[in-house]
């Protein structure tokens, strides 16, 4: 274990990335802290009408600290009477200096819209954001564009929260295009503690992201626009890590929130769904979504050295077995450090935003 030194904060740290996981979370009473709200309303510019574009559900929210605050950006939806996966999403923010109590934006930062990437972005909309600073200041999201037949992973950039610049598919360029048309989603760049902030890391001079659902991949990138994903011997996606039989991630291991080195390896969050077959762990309700965590080596983040074999979060509230999703779904999104604790942003059921805490 490397030495700290003695001051409180220091203390903190160093005991937090010496430890393999995160186990101890807690879901305060206060949850949850964000639901649908039919108050808002905004121009959507491709519809060329008022929308209320939180009625549905808001739920998947990302999150950073910038100046003692908590920013969340989170996923809303429209039309709560259209099925699962045939509404229009889109990226709100809301912002709290206490991490539970949030005051929200009142229209989305990152939508549809008449520009370049109405070809990804519509009509299914701008879903689940992942959001890690620079280390220049600049904020990077990655998001999944939704044009109702392919995700694509994407990403856009912000000085402010408010202002975001689409940037397009991650994988437009990678490989002759190959990956373009195929299912992309859920990016989690790999960051580092630096100065108390959550900030995304290089590893031999490039930036690397561990992205996936069915299985996790690593991409790495020069300027954290363009993203390669790593291949295996015949020219196909790399598996770093894969499901499990009989486990809670047993049908899919879906990547949560930005990655981070620690002392023990790089520390990956993600989203396990129970697979609705006899190979399903027999533990939990078939489909439910539960929350994992994986450790890979910090010097070699495609090596994979374990993970956790029960989630150390699952749907056990109300709420988290309600809603759109009713088999059951937390779904971690949004880690941050704020006022030496961990909070941890998560959807609930595809509906609402919860949140866990860990000292």
């Amino acid at each position: 274990m490397n030495k700290c030194t003695l001051t409180t904060f220091a203390i903190l740290i160093c005991k937090i990335v010496s430890a393999q996981f995160i186990t101890d979370f807690k879901k305060p009473a206060t949850n949850p802290l964000l639901g649908p709200d039919s108050s808002y309303s905004f121009f959507c510019p491709v519809q060329q009408k008022e929308v209320k574009w939180q009625k549905a559900d808001v739920f998947n929210p990302a999150a950073i600290v910038r100046n003692d605050t908590v920013f969340l950006l989170f996923r809303a939806e429209d039309n709560k009477d259209a099925k699962l996966g045939h509404r229009t999403s889109r990226i709100g923010l809301a912002h709290s200096t206490d991490g539970i109590n949030f005051k929200r934006y009142p229209k989305p930062v990152l939508y549809p819209d008449l520009d370049d990437m109405q070809q990804w972005d519509y009509p299914g909309g701008c879903e689940d954001p992942r959001v890690v600073q620079t280390e220049d200041g600049t904020y990077l999201m990655l998001y999944t564009s939704w044009n109702s037949k392919v995700a694509r992973l994407s990403s856009a950039v912000s000085k402010d929260f408010i202002h975001w610049k689409k940037q397009g598919p991650v994988f437009l360029k990678a490989h002759q295009g190959k990956f373009n048309e195929g299912w992309s989603k859920s990016g989690s760049v790999i960051t580092k503690m630096e100065k108390g902030k959550i900030v995304a890391a290089k590893m031999n001079g490039k930036y690397w992201m561990y992205w996936g659902e069915n299985f996790v991949n690593l991409a790495y990138s020069e300027n954290l626009q363009d993203w390669y994903p790593l291949l295996d011997k015949q020219g196909e996606l790399l598996k770093v890590m894969e499901t499990r039989p009989y486990k809670f991630d047993s049908h899919l291991v879906e990547c949560g929130p930005p990655a981070i080195i620690t002392d023990e390896g790089i520390l990956l969050i993600y989203n396990g769904r129970n697979i609705e077959s006899d190979l399903a762990d027999p533990n939990l309700p078939k489909g439910m979504y539960a929350s994992g965590q994986a450790l890979f080596d910090k010097n070699d983040p495609s090596k994979f050295l374990k993970r956790l074999d029960q989630p150390f979060m699952k749907p056990d509230l109300p709420h988290e077995i309600t809603g759109q999703y009713k088999a059951g779904t937390t779904f971690a999104e949004g880690l941050i450090r704020f006022k030496n604790q961990w909070f941890l942003y998560y959807g609930t059921a595809d509906s609402m935003v919860g949140i866990t805490i860990s000292k």
